[in-house]
């Protein structure tokens, strides 16, 4: 160990190198429930340079390397599982370049959300990117590596639609892109070359680490609006989704049930986002909108809520506070999800579900879901909130949440960002020809199995 920190701080500098007990602490768990798994050092790179050179060494002393965001991803894929390095991205956080005509930007694979959000705000207001339902701390390269979400999921789909290509070390140290960078100087598309960015995402970090990539960047309208859908009928919500996203006019569309506040109780809900450059059009995609649903609300049996400005002010802020706020509704700092991913005709299936694992454990809840692209599947989410210091509670959110899974696999979902125990659920239902590519793929890539260990193993 010694050795080996003497090394890392050839590279990186000696500030931005630790083994300290406390240090070893705060990077051994997130949010969520999963236990602690403490590192044996942690390491900020500031380059991809350092980066290459980091992982030649790890490669070389087949020491684990865990690369690590924000750490926010709440399921515990950012713990050392079998010791090793931590390396923390969040020192490589620049903006590099914005193309307007084209409309992407190029950022480091630390940069956060509301870095580029602010950068955005500040050099090209008249742009904007699809922000998760995350602190803005969370890191743009993070969210796009598990297939992130995020308020423009309707009109473009997953994170990883709107990926343009990276840059990346591999275990070994060398460095690669993918997509129109490995052959242009310009970072604007995947097409038309074979498309390896996809051995880098939903991998859990165990494939390699993302230094640089490019995001693709959407109008930032003038005038924003919202509209509430609400029902009492489950059984409606797929066949009004479908009506809702085919009258294409929405950017982001997130159904929501809670049990809290007493007016929300028993409703379903669904929160509309749209916009226009001008008033006509904004009233132009209210009216496509209110068109779709016609028929509900003719037979007075679903309706759109009147929102107060002051309440839709909060429901149109991105980040969304809701789920931060829900994250502390326990006052014990404890917070976790299983978002599932599915097809939309699912959602009676899995909100019903939900209710019965939630009532089963007496843990609090809330659910929801973001739709992705015209309907064509969502991201179904259970989030169980609970306190960090009462053992029982945390043992309960546990419980839910391995249930949770389970009944998301049943109902033909599969868990998203899915901790270790679902990971192995999702693995033990995997075809067997699917999961031998991937073994061999990971093994050609890291030879020395050091990315990451202990995620997606067989």
């Amino acid at each position: 160990m010694d050795n080996l920190i003497k090394r890392l701080e050839e590279i990186v500098g000696p500030a931005h190198v630790s083994a300290a007990a406390e240090e070893r602490y705060f990077y051994s768990m997130d949010p969520g429930t999963m236990p602690a798994a403490p590192p044996d050092a942690v390491v900020m790179p500031k380059n991809t340079k350092e980066v290459s050179r980091i992982m030649a060494l790890a490669t070389e002393k087949g020491v684990p390397v865990v690369p690590m965001g924000a750490g926010l991803v709440l399921s515990g894929l950012t713990r050392a599982l079998k010791g090793g390095i931590i390396m923390d991205m969040k020192r490589m956080n620049r903006v590099i370049s914005v193309n307007p005509a084209s409309r992407y930007a190029i950022v480091e694979g630390g940069t956060s959300q509301g870095m580029l959000q602010t950068y955005l705000k500040k050099h090209h207001p008249g742009l904007k990117h699809s922000m998760p339902d995350a602190p803005p701390v969370a890191t743009i390269g993070g969210n796009i590596a598990i297939h992130g979400s995020g308020h423009l999921s309707v009109l473009a789909g997953f994170h990883t639609d709107m990926l343009n290509g990276m840059e990346v070390v591999l275990p070994t140290g060398e460095i690669v892109r993918t997509g129109s960078c490995s052959v242009s100087p310009d970072w604007f598309a995947r097409a038309p070359l074979p498309d390896l960015s996809g051995i880098f995402l939903g991998w859990s970090g165990t494939t390699g680490v993302i230094t640089k990539l490019s995001i693709k960047l959407f109008p930032k309208y003038k005038h924003n609006d919202l509209l509430v859908f609400v029902c009492e009928d489950a059984d409606l919500m797929p066949e009004i989704i479908s009506r809702l996203t085919s009258a294409q006019a929405a950017e982001d569309m997130t159904p929501w049930m809670t049990p809290k506040p007493f007016w929300a109780k028993g409703f379903l809900h669904i929160n509309i986002a749209y916009g226009g450059h001008t008033k006509e059009e904004l009233t132009f995609r209210r009216n496509l909108l209110r068109a779709s649903v016609k028929e509900y609300m003719d037979k007075k049996i679903a309706g759109f809520l009147p929102m107060p400005p002051p309440q839709k002010k909060r429901f149109m802020k991105l980040p969304s506070p809701d789920l931060a706020r829900f994250a502390d509704v326990k006052k014990g700092g404890g917070f976790e999800y299983v978002g599932a991913i599915m097809g939309i005709e699912r959602f009676p299936e899995a909100y019903r579900a939900g209710l019965e694992i939630a009532e089963k454990h007496g843990v609090t809840w809330s659910m929801g879901a973001r739709i992705i692209g015209a309907g064509h599947c969502m991201m179904f989410f259970y989030a169980y909130a609970f306190n960090r210091a009462d053992k029982q509670d945390v043992a309960r959110a546990q419980a839910a949440l391995e249930e949770t899974n389970a009944a998301a696999l049943l109902i033909g979902g599969i868990p998203w960002k899915a901790e270790a125990p679902a990971q192995k659920q999702i693995m033990a239902k995997m075809d067997p020809s699917t999961r031998d590519l991937m073994d061999r793929v990971r093994g050609m890539i890291d030879p020395a199995g050091i990315m990451n260990p202990g995620n997606l193993e067989t």
